[in-house]
């Protein structure tokens, strides 16, 4: 799945895999680094003026809890499924 237009990228991984293989490499989509214990604690700073936001972890689990969570918190926000491995598989 191409990442949608009009989107910021949630990126949910640990910072050693963010500094591995940066997102901001991979798009040109606005990307924000947030822990999954920040969105569960709702200290996650995310507002709807970040617009649509679409979560992306490193294998495609935690981002669908991340997702719901920020839902709650009455934001517009969907998981990427399959994670960074799939986005990969989308940019070959």
């Amino acid at each position: 799945m191409p990442l949608p237009e009009g989107v910021t990228v949630v990126d949910l991984r640990p910072p050693e895999l963010r500094l591995a293989q940066p997102l901001e490499l991979l798009t040109t989509l606005p990307v924000v680094a947030v822990a999954l214990d920040q969105i569960e604690d709702g200290a996650h700073g995310l507002t709807p003026q970040a617009g649509p936001l679409l979560v992306i972890c490193e294998r495609g689990v935690r981002s669908g809890l991340a997702a719901k969570y920020l839902r709650a918190d009455g934001l517009d926000a969907s998981a990427y499924p399959g994670g960074v491995p799939a986005l990969l598989r989308e940019r070959e």
